[in-house]
């Protein structure tokens, strides 16, 4: 009996699925190695620890940028690394894997990714686009003649598509996501507040208090960083409706990139979408009032998957099952 992996290999965290297990590793996709001798120091949440804290010899990276391997190397030692680490003992056959790509992606980055996870210990490899494996893990039936909207808000990219008989119809990818509100608000610190923070206190603030509704309830955090006129470390409190201004134009960007997708949709599958909705899927789709803009805006009711980090994963990896079922594997 082979063992069966999706990997969802995001540009801010790696989730992998084992066949019969469910979804049993979520690691940021961060790696830190010694720059005098190549070796890798950790990978993986402890990586995640040393961003921005890392003396000069040794540098975290994230091997993965907006979707894309931009280190081919540090990415196939850290795919090998979870895999290793999710199948626990050494198993006599290899893995059949499959890993989720953007829908935007060239056929030179798809064969990256490949060769990568080949070069990993895999047996078969099976790419899947994003919007398709979101859709399969937020359990909708991909296989009818139906029209469904998935809008897939990532670490690195956000996939909106429009999915009828198993494949895409229109879908676009966008370079705008979770990293991006990261950066909104790292530059509304400094611009208002003059902090300098650093990208694990923005991602803190925007999983705590950060919103793209302008009516949400005041919550507010201390935040710590420098002061860019003394250089010395401050403390600042920053309120939610300060990120609602600091999010609001990444998050008008991709409503708008829905409506643009919308607006290529064929009339029969829009009538569909109309009656089914709109599913958000991804990390970024935890955002406060994402939800709500984008439904405010298309007029069309819009709901969140219900485990939407890991949808993406959960569907790669009934994809790999479904495709070995269709051989009889």
């Amino acid at each position: 009996m082979s063992v069966d992996i999706g990997i969802d290999l995001g540009t801010a965290s790696i989730l992998v699925y084992v066949r019969g297990k469910g979804v049993v590793l979520k690691e940021p996709s961060v790696v830190a190695f010694d720059r005098d001798t190549n070796e890798i120091k950790a990978i993986g949440e402890e990586a995640r620890m040393m961003l921005g804290r890392t003396p000069g010899n040794i540098i975290a990276v994230r091997p993965l940028r907006k979707g894309v391997i931009s280190d081919y190397t540090v990415t196939e030692k850290m795919i090998k690394y979870f895999v290793q680490k999710s199948l626990g003992k050494r198993t006599l056959k290899k893995p059949r894997i499959s890993v989720c790509v953007p829908s935007g992606v060239t056929e030179v980055e798809k064969k990256a990714v490949e060769e990568a996870t080949y070069a990993a210990g895999a047996r078969e490899v099976y790419l899947i686009e994003e919007p398709v494996a979101a859709a399969i893990g937020a359990g909708i039936d991909i296989s009818k003649p139906c029209g469904n909207m998935i809008v897939d808000v990532g670490g690195g990219t956000s996939d909106i598509a429009v999915i009828s008989l198993g494949g895409t119809v229109v879908n676009r990818s966008l370079k705008i996501a979770g990293d991006d509100f990261d950066d909104a608000i790292v530059r509304y610190m400094k611009k208002q507040h003059n902090l300098l923070i650093g990208e694990r206190t923005a991602e803190e603030m925007k999983i705590k208090i950060g919103t793209v509704c302008p009516f949400a309830e005041e919550s507010v955090m201390e935040v710590r960083g420098r002061n860019l006129i003394t250089g010395l470390p401050k403390t600042v409190e920053v309120t939610a409706s300060e990120t609602e201004e600091a999010l609001r134009e990444a998050a008008l960007q991709i409503v708008e990139a829905v409506t643009g997708v919308l607006e290529q949709t064929p009339p029969e599958l829009s009538a569909d979408i109309l009656d089914r909705g709109i599913v958000l899927t991804g990390g970024g789709a935890m955002l406060r009032g994402l939800e709500g803009l984008i439904e405010e805006k298309t007029g069309i009711h819009t709901m969140t998957a219900e485990e939407p980090m890991q949808a993406v994963a959960v569907g790669t990896g009934q994809f790999v099952e479904f495709m070995g079922g269709r051989k009889g594997i």
